[in-house]
Formats: C-alpha cells, sequence, structure tokens
C-alpha cells in the first residue's frame, strides 16, 4: 500500500485529494496548520493527520521525521497555498513575506525535508500545485506569479538532480477551482489603481461563478492523481478545461500577443 502526505488539508482541493487518494487504497498522511479545527478525516481509514505550518521550518522537519517514522513516504503533494492580489505598491511587507513563504519557500522546505528519505530508497515523488498563474500571467497578480512561476521553474531545475536518485517531481498547474481560496484571498489596492481594480475584479467576477465556471476540488484531484500513478517523468501538468485552453492560447500567439490580449480583456486596454 502506498503513502502519500498532503499539505493544505483543511479543505479545497486539498481536502479533495485526501479523499480521492484514501479512496484508491493509499495511506495518507493529511497535514494541515490546526488539526484541532476539524474533524473531517476521523472516520476513514489509513488516514494520519499531523500538524504543518509550512511557513515554520522547525515545524517542517518535525512533520517530515512523524511521517517518515509512520513507514516509506512515497508521494509528497504540496498542496498548500495563499493569495494576495494588488498592485505591488499596495503591498505591505508581511503579505509579501506571506505570500513567498506560502507558496514558494514552504514548497521547497518541506521537499528539501523528504529528498534525503526520498533518495535513500531510490525512489518517490514530489507533486506541486502550481496554477495557470505559473503558466501565464494576468493583471494585479505579480506576486502570485513570482511564486506560481517560482514554482514551475523550481521544479524543473530539481527534475535533473532528483531524476539521478530514482527520484521524480511534477507540477499541476489548475485554473479557476470552486473552492473558498477565490473569496478568502487577500486583495489590496490603493487611490491611484482603483479604477483599473474595479474594472479588473468585475471581469473577474463575471468570468468566475464559483456555482458553474471552473473546475471542481474533486476534477483537479483527479489530474493529481494520474501524476502519481501514470510512471512516466512528465513534469508539467494543466488541470482543468481553462487552464488548458488559456495555457494553449500563450503558446499559439506567443507571450507578447498574449501581454496585450490579456490586458484588453481585464483592463479594457
Amino acid at each position: 500500500m502506498k503513502t502519500i502526505l498532503i499539505t493544505g488539508t483543511s479543505g479545497g482541493l486539498g481536502k479533495a485529494a485526501v479523499h480521492l487518494f484514501q479512496s484508491k487504497g493509499w495511506n495518507v498522511i493529511a497535514t494541515m496548520r490546526n488539526p484541532a479545527k476539524t474533524n473531517e478525516f476521523d472516520k476513514l481509514e489509513n488516514v494520519t493527520i499531523l500538524p504543518l505550518d509550512i511557513t515554520n521550518p522547525a515545524e517542517i522537519r518535525q512533520t517530515a521525521a512523524a511521517a517518515i517514522a509512520t513507514g516509506n513516504i512515497d508521494v509528497v503533494l504540496n498542496n498548500a497555498a495563499y493569495g494576495a492580489i494588488g498592485p505591488l505598491e499596495s503591498v505591505t511587507d508581511e503579505q509579501l513575506l506571506q505570500q513567498v513563504n506560502t507558496n514558494l519557500l514552504g514548497a521547497i522546505r518541506v521537499t528539501q525535508a523528504f529528498i534525503p528519505h526520498f533518495r535513500e530508497k531510490k525512489s518517490g515523488l514530489f507533486i506541486n500545485v502550481s496554477s495557470i498563474a505559473g503558466l501565464t500571467t494576468f493583471p494585479f497578480d505579480s506576486l502570485y506569479h513570482a511564486v506560481k512561476w517560482g514554482i514551475e521553474g523550481w521544479s524543473e531545475g530539481m527534475s535533473y538532480e532528483l531524476a539521478a536518485f530514482g527520484i521524480g517531481i511534477k507540477t499541476v498547474a489548475p485554473g479557476f477551482i470552486r473552492t473558498d481560496f477565490g473569496s478568502n484571498m487577500v486583495i489590496t489596492t490603493s487611490e491611484p489603481y482603483q479604477e483599473l481594480m474595479d474594472h479588473y475584479l468585475g471581469v473577474v467576477n463575471s468570468m468566475m461563478d464559483p456555482a458553474t465556471k471552473g473546475s471542481t476540488p474533486q476534477q483537479i484531484a483527479e489530474v493529481i492523481y494520474e501524476a502519481a500513478t501514470d510512471g512516466t517523468d512528465r513534469v508539467h501538468y494543466t488541470a482543468g478545461a481553462d487552464s488548458k485552453e488559456r495555457y494553449e492560447r500563450r503558446l499559439a500567439i506567443g507571450a507578447e500577443a498574449s501581454i496585450k490580449e490579456m490586458a484588453a480583456i481585464y483592463l479594457g486596454k
């Protein structure tokens, strides 16, 4: 029986991934910042819950050691994420650090903690949840792009050094997912940008009706399961029709034309 450790499992995609892998007969180690806040997995067999704040390097090391002590880990899914958008000028240093620590450094540190385990057993797979925002760009998402493009590039770069030890690394880039992530996103702005932000958010809200648009967490979890089990050395996966469409469009028309097209759509420029 294989074992997967998943970060950020208190809701959304992480929770869906726990249920899917458990239903497929895997042992699942579900991690979250505060396990006391949910009893979602209490009645599921072969699910172990561990505390993990991925912005806390000491806790990452402790949780990794506790997870490895339960037996061999086969897959680590870096899923935990934090969302914040807005013009860079309006972002506080605390918000900047939260974005980088959660969405980029957290995944890097979790991965670093498990590499020795995978290297010793000469197998293992890291799957890092990226985003369509790691493959193309939108207005007012610059910091989110920084971390998600970072995840894509870092993962690809890591593939060379890990492959020598039989270890894989993959990214899964969803588009819009019907979860609370969007409603919980931090939005900052300041007066010079307000008109542009209002236009941008109006377009986004019209395109992302949570009841009908995008993918369900379960649909994205299925792509993650495919990445975990297809046995290939493929590094990058897109997930969701909107993600595939947007990325294929960028590839078809090129980066410069894509920038102009996105400005026309989201800013009316």
